[in-house]
């Protein structure tokens, strides 16, 4: 019999390890390249052409030691010996091992007639890492930085400044709105006895399987004849108008569950369907409000499609910043790096602000007792 509950308790913490190492390995496998473009977004452009962005860390890598210029009247077109070894230029090209661990290389051209000389060393930390991608990114002046190879490169920038604002500017009242909006139409669905309350309860419901792409033209149609198209208004009711349904959904889950007895006592001390919405309602409904609110915002702020549509480049969001800088600057890693981790500082703010709430709020009304 004591040999049981010590074998229980062995697959317990073998199953909990494996569990444990799992989600480990999971999370270093997301971070790992989360990490490498944020490293990215601080290096110069001559640095990320160079070395990876491994290199900022301690590591082992080829250090330069000496150079060895090759005496004129050696034939460079011939076998060349150099430190006891005999080799071709070609071989020195890519590089050749010298039996002590040393490294020989030639340096450009024939003509230039250079072995550069490199050994293992230890590099413990690279601190040529800047700001200037990001004051390159976030203004539309002219920038400079160097190319793969050394060239001097001159663009402008992209305003991903002004993008950031204009992305304030629509996320924060397309989230604020549909959650007023919702939370009065969710109490009154959950607790308001009027005709035909099932029915449009239903077409709530099934709203939430209409994809938006099939609104796109229709609403734009509205827009260009109301002259809304290319303005914030437009935006804000367009996303208030796709995320009413789930808005609506979820909050009458969580309001729903609320207890009864609250509510009566209300009514009988006098209390109107305004106050005790506003009394009662929205302060318990707190952990519903904002899982949503992080959900419309996360969404918002993510959209591409809606705001390439609707607003264009009239008021261009971060959004669009980011798919106009992928376009014009492809190969520019130190541009686009900077440029992703400025389009996450927000989100992420919001979600960890608000995540204490989140799991809350997704659970709401999905156990009755």
């Amino acid at each position: 019999m004591s040999d049981k509950p010590r074998s229980f308790k062995r697959q317990r913490l073998i199953s909990g390890l494996l569990v444990n190492g799992v989600l480990v390995l999971i999370c270093l496998l997301w971070l790992i390249p989360t990490i490498g473009v944020f490293v990215t977004s601080f290096r110069n452009s001559e640095d990320i052409f160079r070395s990876g962005w491994w290199t900022v860390f301690p590591h082992k890598a080829w250090v330069k030691t000496a150079e060895i210029k090759i005496p004129a009247e050696v034939d460079v077109n011939g076998p060349i010996q150099i430190e006891g070894v005999t080799s071709t230029f070609e071989e020195l090209r890519n590089g050749i091992t010298l039996p002590d661990g040393r490294k020989l290389t030639w340096f450009g051209n024939k003509r230039t007639r250079l072995v550069v000389v490199e050994e293992k060393k230890w590099v413990w930390f690279d601190i040529n890492l800047t700001f200037d991608n990001y004051k390159n990114v976030l203004t539309g002046k002219e920038i400079r930085f160097k190319d793969a190879s050394g060239n001097e490169i001159v663009r402008k920038g992209n305003d991903l400044g002004g993008a950031f604002l204009n992305s304030i500017a629509v996320t924060v009242p397309s989230t604020i709105i549909p959650i007023l909006i919702a939370a009065f139409a969710a109490y009154g669905f959950a607790w308001l006895n009027f005709p035909g309350r099932k029915f449009f309860f239903t077409i709530v419901v099934a709203l939430l399987v209409v994809p938006l792409q099939i609104a796109l033209v229709p609403i734009l149609q509205d827009y260009t004849r109301l002259n809304l198209n290319g303005t914030y208004l437009a935006m804000w009711l367009a996303h208030t108008g796709f995320g009413l349904p789930l808005a609506i959904y979820l909050l009458f889950n969580y309001i729903s569950t609320l207890p009864r007895d609250l509510l009566e006592s209300a009514f009988i001390d006098g209390a109107s369907n305004f106050t005790i919405f506003t009394k009662l309602i929205l302060p318990l409904s707190v952990p519903a409000l904002a899982s949503f609110a992080i959900f419309q915002f996360l969404w918002v702020w993510n959209d591409y499609l809606v705001a390439l549509v609707f607003l264009g480049d009239k008021n261009r969001v971060v959004t669009s910043a980011l798919a106009a800088i992928v376009g014009e600057k492809g190969q520019d890693w130190h541009l686009l790096t900077a440029g992703a981790f400025i389009s996450m500082v927000l989100p992420l703010s919001v979600f960890f602000a608000l995540q204490r709430y989140f799991v809350r709020g997704l659970l709401a009304g999905s156990v009755k007792g």
